[in-house]
């Protein structure tokens, strides 16, 4: 059940008009120098958050994933390791305008979002 601003108890924001049953396709992405990061992402669809991780992967990474029922809401979380570098994360669904962050430095956290 969605409260009052369309957020579901899972953390979702039910689209406002489009069609439980159109795909879309999210596509995660992160760039830079780091050689140790987590990525941790999730996707939101049917009113459900659907969370996967990725840990000490190189870049550049690339995560599409095509979903019916999607929703607002969904994340993707970067995290450097101890030796640090830059990374660029964005997250695109479909031919929208990306959601981006920047962080650099050992133990940074570059969060997209809103998406």
């Amino acid at each position: 059940m969605a409260d009052p601003a369309g957020r579901t108890d899972s953390g979702c924001y039910e689209p406002a008009s489009a069609p439980a049953d159109r795909t879309v396709r999210v596509r995660h992405k992160v760039t830079g120098t780091a050689k140790d990061v987590s990525i941790t992402y999730s996707t939101c669809r049917g009113g459900e958050v659907s969370t996967s991780q990725v840990t000490s992967k190189r870049l550049p990474w690339t995560k599409d994933v095509d979903t019916k029922g999607f929703a607002r809401g969904g994340t993707l979380v970067v995290v450097l390791g101890e030796s640090g570098g830059k990374v660029v994360c964005s997250v695109t669904v479909d031919d929208d305008a990306s959601r981006t962050s920047t962080a650099s430095g050992a133990f940074a956290t570059a969060t997209c979002s809103g998406f």
